[in-house]
């Protein structure tokens, strides 16, 4: 009973001892199978950390890239909005000046335009004062001409001449003529001394310069037609401003006047 005991004893002290031993195998496998476990567990986890930072890296680079991307653009567009609006302003400038030049040119022509239009009415005015006098002299000449017909032809007494007169007129010199002249008469002077109302005798013509003269109101006479025949130097006569020129006339004779030129 003894030895069994003992023998029993002996088996289940080895049975433990290889049981131990392959306790502790399994478990020695388990614990290096745990990390190896453990680290394929581990090593996805890393990928995906590391997929992650990569992810993460990429989107702040693609975030630094699309920032640096639309700064240029963002530059881009700010000068090309500043060109357009410099450009839109150079427009507008230019515009405003060829404006102003236009209106310029057309207030200049307008000007011109005024301008010639009053010269041309000045000239027309002038000319129908011209042809307005014009006429008037003449009007006023025919007037003293009929006048002066109806006044010889009124009258039944002729100029009365004396013997003495007669001689003293036959013994005068020949007339020498002068050329017609231009001078003229201002026309104040012409009214306060001449004219029909202003009568007066010559008595000798004077030879000055070579020419016959006389004078009147201030003023040289030539003669440019001859002495009428039966005109006297002490007739009564009038110088008379008609048609452009001046002629001396006699009351006692109407229809005839001599041609004389004012000598200044």
């Amino acid at each position: 009973m003894k030895a069994f005991t003992s023998l029993g004893a002996a088996v289940l002290f080895l049975c433990l001892g290889a049981t131990v031993p392959a306790f502790t195998q399994e478990e020695h496998h388990e614990q290096e199978a745990k990390p190896e476990k453990q680290a394929q567990q581990a090593k996805p986890e890393k990928q995906q950390q590391q997929g992650n930072g990569q992810q993460k890296q990429e989107k702040e680079q693609q975030q630094q890239q699309a920032k640096g991307q639309q700064k240029p653009e963002k530059e881009q567009q700010q000068q090309q909005a500043k060109g357009q609006q410099k450009q839109e302003k150079e427009q507008q400038q230019q515009q405003a000046k060829g404006q102003q030049k236009q209106e310029k040119e057309q207030q200049q022509q307008q000007a011109k335009g005024q301008q010639k239009q009053e010269k041309e009415q000045q000239q027309q005015q002038a000319k129908g004062q011209q042809k307005q006098e014009k006429e008037q002299q003449q009007q006023q000449a025919m007037g003293q001409q009929k006048q002066e017909g109806q006044h010889q032809a009124s009258s039944s007494e002729g100029p009365q001449r004396t013997k003495q007169a007669e001689a003293r007129q036959r013994a005068e010199p020949s007339l020498r003529l002068s050329a017609s002249g231009s001078g003229r008469i201002p026309d104040d002077r012409f009214r306060s001394n001449f004219g029909r109302e202003h009568r007066f005798r010559i008595g000798s013509p004077r030879m000055v310069d070579g020419y016959s003269r006389f004078q009147y109101g201030g003023y040289w006479f030539g003669f440019v037609q001859p002495w009428p025949v039966g005109w006297y130097y002490t007739d009564q006569v009038y110088v008379n401003y008609i048609d452009g020129g001046y002629f001396l006339y006699n009351p006692y004779y109407p229809g005839v006047r001599v041609a004389i030129s004012v000598v200044l």
